[in-house]
Formats: C-alpha cells, structure tokens, sequence
C-alpha cells in the first residue's frame, strides 16, 4: 500500500509518494480538459510551455526527399517536464504538443535553408491521464482535438519504440540524459541501438 503526503510549496499541492517518487498535482491551466463528446479541449497557451525540440522532414519509414520541408515543434506542460526532471519518468496529467509547420525559403534575407511558416499545419496531442496514454488530432479552425483510435499507427509506433514510457524521449535531447541518469530508458529503446550520446 502506498502512503501519500501532501504539502504546500509555492502555492502547489505537491504529493510525495512513499516510494520516493514526487509528483506534482498539475494546474488546472495545464492539466488535460474535455468536451461532453471526449474530445481534448486544445491548451491555449501551449507555446509558453517548455520546449523539447523542434525536427525537420522527420518520418519513420525510409521515403524519398521532399522538395516541401516540414518542422516538428515539441512542447510539453511545465509541471510534468520538472516532475520528469525529478523522475526521469512522466507523471499523470502531461500533455505533450506536436505543433507542425511548413518550411519556407527563402524568406527575407534569408537565402538558404528553411525558415518555419507562419501558419500552423497541423497540432496533435499525447496526453497521459489516469495512467493511459492517448493520441488527439486538432480540428483546425476549432480549440477541440478528436481521439484518435487505439489501432491508429501513433499508439502502436509509441509502444514499440519510445525511449520512456510510450513517448519518443530520443528526440529530445535535453530530456534523453536525464532519462539514461535515471535507469527510466526502455529496454525496447536500447535493444534498437539507438542510444544517443
């Protein structure tokens, strides 16, 4: 049976559970809301959240180059990124963005490689809540995301080869680290030999 300890620090409820694992209660302005038909309500303000990393022309099946160049930006809910921090693992309540844009070029004086566009192409969600990982696609034109299926490629991608816990903690160089200090890397993730140094 697992003893849980609340206390007050810096107006967060903060509980420590009594195997060592500190998690923070998650804000209402970051923790996970829904619609009455299950949709995700998009977090408003994602991009005053942490940033992970950003990618460029990522895919995961070997593909022919593109002439049109797509950036991944990674975001994810302050409160969970310190608990992860503390952790190496995700707790409750986190809240991961992928925001996509388009590349551009050139732009201004810029007359080689990619600038990211204005406009947002696409904004999908990977939200941890009570203790299952779902997958959310944003409606553009709404501040609602629809649930993607459980069968959907994501879910079964995230499973096989994400570095913690479902989520693809490879491609975040500043969190990986943390990751390998913590003993929190899947064995899946190693067995592939993609360990980053």
């Amino acid at each position: 049976m697992l003893k849980r300890l609340g206390f007050v620090a810096g107006g967060l409820m903060v509980v420590v559970v009594a195997l060592g694992h500190a998690v923070m209660s998650v804000p209402k302005g970051e923790a996970p809301a829904y619609t009455a038909d299950g949709s995700l309500m998009a977090p408003a303000h994602y991009r005053e959240w942490v940033y992970l990393s950003s990618g460029i022309d990522m895919a995961y099946t070997a593909s022919q180059e593109t002439e049109h160049h797509v950036f991944d930006n990674t975001f994810v809910n302050p409160i969970s990124y310190r608990a992860f921090l503390a952790t190496g693992r995700w707790q409750d309540g986190t809240t991961i963005v992928l925001e996509v844009r388009g590349g551009e070029s050139p732009v201004s004086i810029n007359k080689r490689g990619s600038t990211q566009s204005v406009k947002v192409d696409a904004e999908e969600f990977h939200v941890k809540d009570k203790g299952k990982w779902s997958f959310y696609r944003l409606v553009m034109g709404t501040n609602s995301a629809k649930l993607l299926p459980v069968g959907a490629g994501c879910q079964a991608c995230h499973a096989a080869h994400g570095a913690v816990d479902e989520t693809f903690v490879q491609f975040y160089p500043t969190l990986l680290p943390v990751a390998k200090a913590k003993g929190t890397v899947s064995e899946m993730y190693l067995k592939e030999g993609q360990t980053s140094k």
